[in-house]
């Protein structure tokens, strides 16, 4: 690219170039304002407009291009703390959109998902269930953030990663107060390149039967046991910690040394549930996880 821009360098360049234009540029004055060839600018133009950072308006024969509302660059590391107070801000006035255009500029400033997942997005988990532990919001109101907390998630779970075929995770809620956390978890996961199967709450799935249901979907989803698979359990209760361990190491003889089982709850101290390894936070989960692979190659 010309001048060396990158392209988060470029996008910089845009927001400050076009922030400063009430009546719009056409692509050929962008291309001059940042000294870029033409051809090249149209295409990251176009690149941009689709991940909706720009919107383009027809005005005669000529193509204007806009920076969309909300638009904002970060800088990170540093604006993860500024992010999580804005984040929070905004989901606790439901302001549902500007929540999202929160979330899609710092896919814009290219954070890293874990770290938003960790600094901005568990945080505000916990502090909705807090509110509501406290009766500060109502349970209707509750229920309405962690949607907008589960969008917010999703969008980031869409960004486009490479799979490694020999890292595989399924991730399994024990309740429905875990789901957000474990949501979380699978888009972290995904952007580390594990090819995750997340089945949401499966409190639903505890009977007596669940360990044949697993050995079967183990068997689909990890046919060749190619590389390593990790079950990761998330749950508020020692009951759902032991009755989801047990289903997993039920089946672990049939699968071989290289499926692995993964606690995560706050009650971890007091669990009499078995598993390679119990945490309780998700930084310990993921770090373990990609220790384990690296040491599962040969």
């Amino acid at each position: 690219m010309a001048k060396g821009y990158q392209t988060q360098d470029l996008k910089q360049k845009l927001v400050e170039v076009l922030s400063n234009s009430k009546t719009g540029l056409s692509g050929v004055e962008i291309s001059e304002k940042l000294g870029i060839n033409r051809v090249t600018m149209t295409k990251y133009l176009n690149i941009f407009a689709t991940e909706g950072m720009l919107r383009q308006k027809n005005i005669g024969n000529v193509n204007l291009w806009f920076i969309e509302e909300g638009t904002e660059q970060f800088e990170f590391p540093d604006d993860y703390f500024h992010v999580k107070t804005k984040y929070l801000e905004l989901l606790t006035s439901i302001n549902e959109q500007k929540v999202y255009n929160l979330i899609r500029n710092c896919i814009h400033s290219n954070a890293n998902t874990t770290k938003l997942m960790t600094e901005v997005i568990l945080p505000a988990i916990e502090s909705v269930q807090e509110l509501f532990e406290q009766g500060k919001i109502s349970k209707s109101e509750e229920k309405l953030l962690g949607q907008i907390i589960s969008s917010s998630i999703q969008m980031l779970n869409l960004i486009t990663t490479e799979i490694n075929p020999r890292k595989n995770v399924i991730i399994i809620s024990a309740d429905s107060k875990s789901a957000l956390i474990a949501e979380s978890a699978s888009a972290s996961f995904h952007s580390e390149g594990w090819n995750v199967s997340s089945l949401g709450d499966m409190s639903d799935a505890i009977d007596v039967i669940f360990d044949l249901d697993l050995q079967q979907f183990l068997g689909k989803v990890w046919t060749k046991k190619n590389g390593i698979m990790i079950i990761v359990i998330f749950s508020e209760t020692d009951e759902g910690l032991k009755f989801f361990s047990q289903a997993v190491n039920s089946v672990k003889e049939k699968f071989g040394k290289n499926l692995n089982l993964v606690l995560c709850s706050k009650i971890k101290k007091n669990t009499l549930a078995k598993a390679d390894l119990i945490a309780d936070n998700l930084e310990t989960v993921l770090q373990w996880s990609e220790t384990t692979f690296e040491h599962s190659i040969p």
